[in-house]
């Protein structure tokens, strides 16, 4: 089966939302049942119905047509129904703790391990049980204790403007602070968690009063003023604006692997540096995964999550936003297998909810918007 997934042409799974083959391939994938490697499922009924095998209730800050069709293979293969409710995370947090013991939710899913951390925090979660769960996802993407598992991560990358070259010297995050750069850098607001869980990961590694440091160096380093998401960083960097920029690696495969060509030709312009790769590696975060504390199918939420960590599930799921499979031999395909290889932090991602506190702290005391 994954020769077939191997045999789509490159970045064809980004664009999955605006065809229904992605939908039919992945129906083929249920068909062929698990891919090596994953935890298989129980198959004890033929083509059972969603009414004799029950349902499962999603909760997700995911927002992709490819997550959908992976759930309509799920049900093809299983006969268990996914209701699904979308959302941002913080929102679907404060829903499922609202609703207490009486929710229906099964699955908590986001994008961001610093999201998850606030869940875990608001006892928002069980343990998994199934063990075969936990061995597919390396021990630095899932909970120490087993609360919930990534599902597939990106890198937290420095960008350059082609152009003007990647300045000298620069390879660390650590050297963004370096007043060489000064007047170089866009990056959005610290309100935003990809940048929390970033910083959340040098408190981790340095200490907070040397992460205080690098942030209020980056401060002084800025080209303007925080704005806008990444793709506006993105777009900054490719016009001149700034020299360079912090942001996730699916912004910049989005780019590069559009059909548009004036997006492409930003994408272009684009250079891409994975920091630190000469020590602790580039910073990784995840999105992922747990079973509610409360869950009505417990055991139907686990075949769900376990079905999504099979080898094809992997590069649907990952594929569906240009992300990395979380599972290790699963290859990298689409436009960010073009970035090429790099060495991730082995720091676990579950250090980032619990710096999240601190790390917004610092962001107020230096000024970063």
């Amino acid at each position: 089966m994954s020769n077939l997934l191997k045999s789509w042409p490159l970045g064809f799974v980004a664009r999955a939302l605006r065809g229904f083959l992605f939908a039919g391939a992945l129906a083929l994938l249920a068909a062929c049942g698990p891919g090596a490697g994953a935890p298989a499922a129980d198959d004890g009924m033929t083509s059972p119905s969603s009414a004799d095998a029950g349902e499962v209730n999603v909760y997700s800050g995911r927002h992709y047509d490819s997550d959908v069709a992976l759930f309509d293979a799920f049900t093809a293969e299983t006969g268990i129904k996914v209701n699904l409710i979308e959302a941002g995370g913080d929102a679907l947090i404060e829903r499922l703790a609202r609703e207490g013991g009486a929710s229906p939710a099964d699955i908590f899913m986001t994008a961001d391990a610093g999201v998850l951390w606030r869940a875990e925090e608001r006892g928002l979660f069980r343990p998994i049980a199934d063990e075969a769960i936990l061995a597919r996802v390396p021990a630095q993407y899932r909970h120490p204790d087993g609360l919930w598992v990534g599902l597939s991560k990106r890198a937290r990358i420095i960008i350059f403007n082609k152009d003007q070259g990647l300045p000298e010297g620069l390879d660390t995050y650590e050297d963004l602070a370096d007043p060489a750069y000064r007047g170089m850098i866009c990056v959005r607001s610290s309100t935003n968690v990809y940048n929390q869980s970033l910083l959340a990961s040098l408190i981790a590694h340095h200490g907070p009063e040397a992460a205080e440091d690098w942030a209020r160096g980056v401060v002084a380093n800025f080209a303007r003023k925080p704005q806008g998401n990444d793709t506006s960083q993105i777009e900054a960097v490719a016009a001149g604006l700034c020299r360079l920029a912090i942001v996730n690696s699916y912004y910049v495969a989005r780019f590069i692997g559009s059909d548009d060509p004036a997006r492409a030709a930003i994408g272009e312009k684009i250079g891409v540096l994975f920091p630190n790769q000469a020590d602790r590696g580039a910073h990784v975060n995840i999105s992922g995964a747990g079973v509610t504390r409360h869950a009505p199918n417990p055991e139907n939420a686990e075949r769900l999550i376990g079905f999504l960590l099979r080898d094809e599930s992997q590069l649907a799921f990952a594929g569906g936003n240009n992300e990395y499979p979380v599972v290790e031999g699963v290859p990298v395909e689409g436009p960010i297998a073009s970035f090429g290889a790099f060495r991730a932090d082995s720091l676990n991602v579950s250090a980032y909810g619990r710096n999240q506190a601190e790390a917004v702290r610092i962001f107020d005391r230096v000024g970063w918007p």
